[in-house]
């Protein structure tokens, strides 16, 4: 995603992540959000990067993404060769709000090349063109990145983590999640209850194996389905149960909770 944000993305604060995100920015410090799959990172961001009046540009790392990628390359158009820049150079220069989702996904290359973002220089540098960039007024470098996903090779090294002003988040509360739950799907509150009631069984769960548990953004996209006529248990079992395993047994155990839970 790219540019401003016109309207204000809903966000429902669970605890001082606005307070300290602001915080940051002013004090012109890089961000490194901290949680699960699911549980609001990314919505925060957009959320402040509207209420702080910047552009955004968001990129979702993966080990496919090279640092040409977010840098820029030279392109052959027509009789000539062209530099283009990449959305990370493009962020710096216009002093826009770079989102980095998932970092620990990103390629050794590209977190080299982030490093001089993330510390005192406040500067890119792009060695094919021999040229250093200093970051625009209002530059703002933010990355997410999951603990509990990856262990081993693909986590953050402390050479980067460092780097980072820290907010951790989770799941909220579940009066604050049957809130968001409700407000984004536009359903009543029962039902917004009982599907964070189903949530909160699956999250107890420790001997299922999951790799991940059941998101707010698995929640609130059941409550879309049943407010678009599909029947509770179809919609809990589609968009909260199969998203989360493919192993049959774990399926239908999490059906009997959905069978509970409507």
């Amino acid at each position: 995603m790219n540019g401003v944000i016109d309207r204000a993305p809903y966000y429902r604060s669970t605890g001082r992540e606005r307070e300290v995100f602001r915080s940051a920015a002013q004090a012109k410090l890089p961000i490194l959000l901290k949680g699960p799959t699911g549980c609001g990172k990314s919505r925060l961001v957009e959320a402040m990067a509207h209420e702080l009046g910047r552009p955004l540009v968001t990129i979702a790392c993966n080990d496919e993404t090279s640092a040409a990628d977010l840098l820029g390359r030279y392109l052959v158009r027509g009789a000539e060769t062209v530099w283009q820049d990449g959305p990370a150079t493009r962020a710096v220069r216009t002093g826009a709000i770079l989102y980095l989702d998932e970092l620990a996904e990103a390629r050794e290359d590209v977190l080299v090349v982030l490093h001089p973002l993330a510390d005192h220089r406040r500067e890119l540098f792009l060695d094919r063109r021999d040229e250093e960039i200093p970051a625009a007024e209002g530059f703002q470098l933010v990355a997410s990145f999951n603990p509990g996903y990856r262990r081993g090779p693909k986590d953050l090294k402390p050479s980067t983590r460092q780097r980072f002003v820290a907010i951790a988040m989770t799941y909220p509360e579940a009066e604050a999640e049957i809130e968001i739950v409700s407000t984004e799907a536009g359903v009543d509150r029962n039902v917004a209850k009982r599907l964070v009631s189903l949530a909160q069984r699956i999250r107890t769960l420790t001997e299922a194996g999951l790799t991940e548990t059941a998101s707010t953004r698995l929640l609130v996209a059941a409550a879309q389905l049943i407010r678009h006529g599909v029947a509770p248990r179809v919609a809990a079992r589609a968009a909260v149960v199969e998203p989360l395993t493919d192993d049959d047994a774990t399926v239908r155990a999490l059906g009997d909770l959905c069978d509970l839970a409507f």
